[in-house]
């Protein structure tokens, strides 16, 4: 289940999150919402 929560994001991060959902969207050749790189990101990030 999904939460919205509001937050706010230095603009680096915003940039290399935008970047990233850039490479996903090339490399896989579908669409990639910004909230889902972000969540795939923090996954990683928290193992």
């Amino acid at each position: 289940m999904s939460k919205r929560v509001t937050i706010m994001i230095d603009e680096d991060l915003d940039k290399k999150l935008r970047l990233r959902q850039a490479k996903m969207i090339q490399q896989e050749q579908v669409s990639y919402s910004y909230s889902k790189v972000l969540n795939e990101t923090l996954r990683k990030a928290l193992k």
